[in-house]
């Protein structure tokens, strides 16, 4: 049984971003005055949920705050400027909850029981996509009315707070070969145990812990899709357009405060041609990431899943990380010798900044379908 939470269903009378900005004020003062980095972020996750935001997405007929897609986006690069740890193990909700909220929207799918829960009992879902993949991970044993799961889930953002992992295992078919099953399974159920294992070099706040999966039983009732292993699925394309582009606006985010940061400090000291110049690039990239994010936020909201957008979403997703790691690296060399205190908070941001390079699909991969699409070639893997 999942552990229920006091709900707090509401609209609010500001918007969600203005709400963000001001939680993201307490959660800065508590990320410095912080003396355990690897220690999640648990009183901000008590807050986003005091104060309705793991249903923000979910629509007002089905007891949520009714935030559009866009606007989630902008909460989590809000939040990432004040602690972007909890933006990005809040982005691993939050787009759990947007891709049920879309596949309603547009495909009529029978989601609004999971949607439900989110606003009543503001349960917190957890996400083992991005390690598992086209691929998948662990494995299912077929047993009476089900099966037994095994496996070990890496990346498991938010793990501490978290009630229902989204996740799946790897079936081997007799008749059809190895399948990939995927269903939800509550973190306190027999079987799940959470490993503490997040230490870090950024990011050191998210608690992305492996959960561990031992003989876990998963009736056939809970097997929400099964698919071909390793091979593109429409699930993944709708999962593409609409979880990276609210991933990637927590990275946008950090550059934003590592840029910000940067100028304050510079505008005290004496000017300086050759700081102007650093300045001037650091300007020049964070564009590049912003235009980038918005091309992903744009082709969210106006297309459908399929190769091509997928194609759009990833060339999106390398291009932000590529601006992101540029701006950060910008601004620690026009700081200066300062910028390695980690007192100053900015070698805080570079490190956290770097987590970019490693979600799906990375950039060898994105370049391999991105050419394998303009060949016309098979892009079934990557």
């Amino acid at each position: 049984m999942l552990e229920l939470h006091t709900p707090t269903t509401h609209q609010p009378t500001r918007s969600w971003v203005e709400q963000a900005k001001q939680l993201g004020s307490q959660f800065a003062q508590r990320r410095t005055n912080t003396t355990e980095p690897d220690r999640f972020v648990a009183e901000n996750f008590a807050d986003l949920r005091q104060q309705g935001f793991v249903s923000a997405g979910v629509p007002i007929e089905l007891g949520g705050g009714g935030a559009s897609y866009l606007e989630m986006g902008e909460v989590l690069r809000e939040l990432a400027h004040h602690c972007s740890s909890t933006a990005l193990a809040f982005a691993m909700h939050t787009h759990q909850v947007m891709v049920p909220v879309w596949r309603r929207q547009h495909q009529n799918a029978p989601v609004e029981g999971l949607l439900r829960r989110v606003a009543t009992e503001q349960i917190i879902l957890l996400s083992s996509g991005g390690s598992d993949w086209l691929d998948g991970s662990g494995t299912a044993i077929r047993v009476e009315g089900g099966f037994r799961i095994n496996g070990c889930k890496v990346f498991a953002s938010g793990a501490p707070a978290g009630d229902l992992l989204m996740t799946s295992a790897v079936y081997h078919d007799p008749e059809v070969g190895a399948s990939v099953l995927h269903f939800a399974v509550p973190v306190r159920a027999e079987g799940v145990r959470i490993d503490p294992v997040w230490q870090a070099m950024g990011m050191q706040g998210t608690g992305s812990h492996n959960i561990v999966l031992s003989d876990v039983f998963i009736p056939d009732s809970g097997i929400a899709l099964k698919r071909p292993q390793g091979k593109w699925h429409p699930l993944f394309h709708i999962i593409c357009m609409l979880a990276f582009p609210l991933i990637y606006s927590v990275y946008v985010g950090v550059a934003e405060a590592a840029r910000n940061l940067t100028v304050q400090l510079i505008q005290e000291r004496p000017e300086n041609s050759h700081t102007a110049y650093l300045v001037g690039g650091m300007e020049n990239e964070l564009m590049a990431a912003q235009l980038a994010l918005q091309h992903m936020m744009t082709i969210a909201e106006t297309s459908q899943p399929g190769l091509e957008t997928t194609n759009q979403i990833m060339m999106g997703r390398t291009l932000a990380a590529r601006g992101v790691l540029n701006v950060v690296d910008l601004a620690m060399e026009a700081a200066g010798g300062t910028a390695f205190y980690r007192s100053l908070g900015l070698e805080q941001l570079f490190r956290d900044a770097q987590a970019a390079r490693y979600h799906p699909l990375r950039e060898g991969d994105q370049r391999r379908l991105a050419g394998q699409l303009v060949l016309n070639w098979t892009a079934d893997h990557t």
